[in-house]
């Protein structure tokens, strides 16, 4: 935003919970003053502290990511007696927001074409007989240059859960298939500065592969990487795959998606299929809201069938 609004020097801020004390006294009072026109922020912005002088606009980035109460948080900070206008933006509508623009209650702007530039991903959903295969393919990529990610359910292994873990798999991708190549890891138990310096080196090209949990799901945009291998596919919702798979094709080389998954649930592989057949987020969420249902207009909870008083 810095970048968009040099030209007419809008001051902006970034609030978060690691804000330093003194930076995040400073924003305070200037969004109480209304000096500050303009704050970016965390789920930091609709804590009690935070007040505003006239809230007028909210943009809300990723909304499938917040619940019903911080979205109502958000609206509360408006001035008193007026709710602020809000902007929702997602790749991925969950179920409850669907309903809710079949109801009238938001009106929908879609944006249905790829970037400038952008290459749509090829997305395939494959069995154990395939691994080899895939690592063939990982290989080749990287050697012409490009990245890749391996996304895992799980940060450590576990004896109640028989799912890859990002950090076994690490250590033996990187003694095993990928010998060849420098492999990083990264999940959301390591310590700030460890994860930061991970993503740096990846984003860099220092590292070829990020072995990952879900934690790379939103705010990760490295145009190198073209190849996703996510394990255990079945774990994951509709929203979750397709937001994990935009982490590819960010840039102008074909990309590639590759699903693991065993044969389980029928719901599981038809979500699979799903995923594999359609890069159109609006259509993945349709299927998303015939399988879990709608959720509460009215409540907070964001899928599962409506509840009746007298039917069933």
């Amino acid at each position: 935003l810095e970048t968009l609004l040099a030209a007419g020097s809008t001051p902006t801020a970034l609030l978060t919970g690691s804000s330093r004390s003194a930076s995040r006294r400073r924003t305070l009072e200037a969004l109480a003053t209304g000096e500050l026109p303009i704050v970016v922020g965390t789920h930091a912005l609709i804590e009690p502290a935070v007040e505003f002088a006239r809230l007028r606009v909210a943009v809300v980035d990723e909304q499938h990511r917040f619940g019903v109460g911080q979205r109502r948080r958000l609206d509360a900070k408006g001035e008193p007696g007026l709710a602020p206008h809000v902007l929702h933006m997602t790749a991925t509508p969950i179920p409850r927001t669907l309903s809710l623009t079949a109801y009238g209650d938001l009106d929908t702007t879609t944006l249905r074409e790829l970037p400038a530039g952008r290459r749509p991903i090829k997305t395939w959903h494959v069995g154990e007989e395939k691994r080899a295969g895939a690592y063939g393919f990982i290989r080749e990529r990287l050697r012409e240059g490009r990245q890749a990610y391996v996304v895992c359910p799980l940060v450590s292994s576990s004896e109640k859960a028989q799912a890859k873990a990002a950090t076994a798999e690490a250590e033996r991708l990187a003694a095993g298939e990928l010998r060849d190549f420098d492999v990083e890891v990264l999940h959301g138990q390591m310590p700030p500065a460890a994860k930061s310096a991970a993503m740096g080196r990846f984003a860099s090209g220092e590292a070829d592969v990020l072995v990952a949990t879900s934690v790379i799901e939103v705010g990760i945009d490295v145009p190198n990487a073209t190849v996703m291998l996510i394990e255990d596919a079945d774990r994951y919702g509709l929203s979750q795959l397709h937001q994990l798979r935009g982490r590819i094709g960010r840039g102008e080389h074909e990309s590639h998606c590759i699903l693991f998954a065993e044969a389980g649930s029928e719901r599981a592989a038809e979500r699979l299929r799903a995923i594999a057949a359609s890069r159109d987020g609006f259509e993945l969420a349709e299927v998303d809201l015939r399988l879990r249902g709608e959720g509460e207009v009215l409540g907070t909870r964001q899928s599962g069938l409506p509840r009746f008083n007298v039917a069933r």
